[in-house]
């Protein structure tokens, strides 16, 4: 007996339907990603640049206004691309509408069309094309999805989109700047040791970032070479530009 409850319950699993996990906040992950990204590259690249003045206090309160006014901008910025993402889609939404109840079958042509990009017939579409022509809302829908291949934007999230996107800025930017409070009368000491986390946090940063994507591991240390190399142009671009500037007019 317990050997054919054994037996029904793993037949069970067998035909019990396939799941597939997917990551639901795939946009938050983006903006973190970003927002790190860009906070840890243009705050050492600017203290790095600033750092060529000889004064580690400039360095660290010009690094500190640009942490603060990016983190706003970059948050702000997310949010209002959040809300124009939502408006667009009920622009087009509300053109698919009165397309669907002007000149159904010109839609309904369309949808021949999208199928017809799939090799699949008319004939064998034909029963899905009457079962959407049914239901309207379903129509629209269908368009939306294939035709404009729009994905309806959750405006309530778009604040936590901002708030995602301005806070991973500001710890990003935040980490290069510790050395210049900590050396407040040595600025060569503190370009190198921000220099030296940030060289760590870049490659930590652009390793754990490929691999989230599913990249190899191969894959995934090009990429954090990559994220640092970067970051180290970018700070030396700005170091050579200030020092030069500075030399010209003193």
């Amino acid at each position: 007996m317990t050997k054919e409850r054994t037996q029904d319950s793993s037949d069970s699993e067998k035909s019990s339907p396939h799941k597939e996990r997917h990551t639901g906040h795939s946009v938050f992950i983006r903006d973190s990603i970003i927002g790190f990204a860009d906070g840890l590259t243009v705050p050492f690249a600017l203290t790095a640049g600033l750092s060529a003045l000889g004064d580690s206090k400039i360095a660290f309160l010009g690094g500190l206004a640009e942490l603060f006014a990016g983190s706003i901008s970059m948050g702000l910025g997310a949010y209002l691309a959040a809300v124009t993402e939502r408006k667009h889609y009920e622009v087009e939404e509300c053109r698919e509408w009165i397309e669907v109840r002007e000149c159904p079958q010109a839609e309904e042509q369309e949808i021949f069309e999208i199928f017809d990009r799939y090799g699949i017939s008319r004939q064998a579409s034909k029963g899905v094309v009457d079962g959407l022509k049914v239901n309207e809302e379903m129509w629209v829908q269908f368009m939306m999805d294939f035709e404009l291949k729009l994905e309806k934007p959750a405006v309530r999230m778009a604040w936590i989109e901002g708030l995602v996107m301005g806070l991973s800025y500001f710890f990003g930017g935040l980490l290069p700047m510790i050395p210049y409070f900590a050396f407040k009368h040595n600025v060569n000491n503190a370009l190198l040791t921000s220099i030296g986390i940030t060289g760590v946090v870049l490659l930590a940063f652009g390793y754990t970032k490929a691999l989230v994507t599913g990249t190899s591991h191969r894959d995934a240390a090009w990429s954090a070479l990559q994220t640092l190399t970067i970051g180290a142009l970018a700070a030396g671009v700005s170091y050579g530009i200030v020092r030069g500037v500075n030399e010209s007019i003193g």
